[in-house]
């Protein structure tokens, strides 16, 4: 790799600014463009969720560069869910049993600002603001751009693209070198971002919990921030009966959320004008194969791979495929980009598919299943199955959010035997006081646990595993 030869980073979100840090600290020369003005100057149009949930594959980015401690000071750790019901009564369900097991709330404008700051440290960096691209000429090696009225073109040998779900360098690809494979799912559910504020600078609801009211086929969250408000997302269809396309009226609002979310109502004045205000956003799937174009052209974040945001994984999963990017370049600084792109893309692919699934999976956990009793008692029986046996027993959600040495692919697979497994056992009980009549025996047949039922007390292989099942 010839590190002289500059690389042209596009879109200078998230993903983007980390990016350029981690090619910055290797030395390499780095351009980084960006359609928007410059965050830092005060010019703030996202117009996209503003509350991000990191977890331990971001932090464990964020730590690689010399940022968390930094981060974490702009947020706030979520220790769990907080469940409202229709009567306003709450429960509160824990992510995790180990006190470092949390997540946290941070503002995408201030980590972005954070991150940009960090890039635009290394002299080895120029950005780029204003600078909409418009297309990619693969065989011609250029990019072009639109700035202002002005249209600019430059020479580009080395591109990594970064700017999101709606992805220029994707449509670029694809229209040029179609994909072998590529979808992108729209929900059907759109979202629109409402506010609760602080009273008298305080939080007017638990500030150390992930609010949600789970209502089946929609819900509303709320996150916490730093002054005390929260900020609050409401996931409904976009069509039907109970749906955006039925909130016409300010009467028609107010009855809506006065009937599912009471306590919610409560803290939101001016809730029907705030609620028209602001516009409903959509929620996308992409999956697209392959990512790269020889050493030409990378596409990593949301770009590659958009997922929706269920398990607060997109970010996470976008800062750890720079994380292996920038592994894989100190592994092997003698390999060329082509093959650095074929082995990460390889990696990642699976990855990114997996979570993809997952977070829809858990959209329907958190609206649907999260207050059924069938479910609350599985998820009992998880964490004390974790406790008995710690290491070898770690549900879904600790595994993506707390385990970043267990790869998403590994996680999406291990979940689906351990759910066999924790059906079977809730089909035997009817409450956790009930687990002890357990005979642990067959528990083995599962292979998730070293014990005397196995042959030669050895725990069964995956592929094992499955053809049992």
């Amino acid at each position: 790799m010839n590190k002289a030869i500059p690389i042209q980073l596009i879109g200078g979100g998230l993903v983007g600014s980390l990016l350029t840090i981690y090619l910055a600290q290797r030395n390499f020369q780095v351009e980084l463009y960006e359609r928007r003005p410059d965050p830092r100057q005060g010019m703030f149009l996202e117009n996209r969720s503003i509350n991000l949930a990191i977890s331990a594959r971001g932090m464990k980015a964020l730590k690689e560069v010399g940022l968390l401690d930094e981060a974490l000071k702009l947020a706030i750790p979520m220790k769990g869910r907080m469940l409202h019901d229709l009567n306003s009564k709450t429960a509160f369900v824990s992510y995790g049993q180990q006190e470092h097991e949390v997540i946290y709330s941070i503002s995408r404008h201030d980590l972005n600002i954070l991150l940009l700051n960090k890039a635009a440290s290394y002299s080895n960096v120029k950005i780029n603001f204003d600078m909409r691209c418009i297309t990619y000429d693969i065989e011609q090696s250029k990019l072009s751009f639109k700035k202002s009225t002005e249209s600019i073109t430059i020479p580009a040998h080395c591109v990594i693209g970064t700017d999101g779900s709606g992805s220029t360098l994707r449509k670029s690809l694809q229209k040029q070198l179609p994909f072998s494979t590529h979808s992108e799912a729209m929900l059907e559910h759109g979202y629109k971002e409402l506010h609760i504020p602080a009273a008298n600078n305080t939080f007017q609801m638990e500030k150390h919990a992930l609010h949600i009211w789970p209502r089946k086929n929609f819900m509303l969250i709320a996150l916490p921030n730093l002054d005390g408000s929260f900020t609050v997302t409401l996931f409904l269809s976009n069509k039907g009966d109970i749906s955006f396309d039925a909130l016409k009226t300010s009467a028609q609002v107010d009855n809506f959320f006065i009937r599912y979310f009471p306590d919610a109502t409560l803290l939101m004045p001016n809730l029907a004008e705030m609620f028209f205000k602001h516009p409903i956003g959509s929620m996308v799937t992409v999956k697209c194969f392959p990512w790269h174009v020889d050493d030409k052209l990378m596409l990593l974040g949301d770009a590659s791979h958009a997922i929706v945001p269920f398990f607060g994984q997109g970010m996470n999963c976008g800062f750890e495929d720079c994380s292996e990017l920038a592994a894989l370049v100190d592994k092997y600084p003698l390999i060329d980009w082509k093959n650095l792109f074929t082995m990460l893309e390889q990696q990642r692919k699976p990855n990114s598919d997996a979570i993809a699934d997952m977070a829809f999976e858990n959209f329907i956990e958190m609206r649907d299943t999260v207050t059924d009793p069938k479910f609350q008692l599985k998820k009992q029986v998880g964490y004390e199955l974790e406790k008995r046996f710690p290491g070898k027993f770690i549900p879904r959600y600790s595994m993506v959010a707390f385990h970043p040495e267990i790869s998403y692919y590994r996680a999406k697979q291990q979940s689906l035997i351990q759910d066999k497994l924790l059906d079977e056992i809730c089909h035997s009980i009817d409450s956790i006081d009930s687990l002890d009549k357990i005979n642990w025996k067959y528990v083995a047949k599962f292979g998730l646990f070293q014990c005397s039922t196995t042959p030669d007390n050895q725990t069964i292989s995956l592929p094992q595993i499955r053809s049992k099942l």
